[in-house]
């Protein structure tokens, strides 16, 4: 079971917990504000576009040559963006902090 929390633009904190899915299933599931999945989790409109907490990078690692591509269509991208439809929830992630984009 991995524990992870949400930091939506307005600075609410939202912790959940899961064992399994993408990162951006559980954020929609738990009405994380900012978190739209627009296009289900192909990886195709950037509307779950998150900051991982440096501390936390390590646990999710870089993203993928398709991800940084959809990420420069961004304004607000930066070292520690990640698409949260590319990550999935697994024991790695217990702990991590997810900062989501404006």
């Amino acid at each position: 079971m991995a524990k992870i929390t949400f930091i939506t633009s307005e600075n609410e904190s939202i912790t959940v917990e899961s064992n399994s899915g993408s990162v951006m299933e559980l954020a929609v599931q738990h009405n994380v504000k900012g978190i739209d999945g627009d296009c289900g989790g192909v990886c195709s409109c950037a509307t779950c576009h998150v900051h991982v907490a440096p501390e936390h990078f390590e646990k999710v690692g870089e993203a993928s040559e398709i991800e940084k591509d959809m990420l420069e269509l961004d304004d607000n991208v930066s070292d520690y963006s990640r698409l949260c439809c590319q990550m999935e929830v697994s024991e790695a992630l217990d702990g991590a902090v997810f900062h989501v984009a404006k």
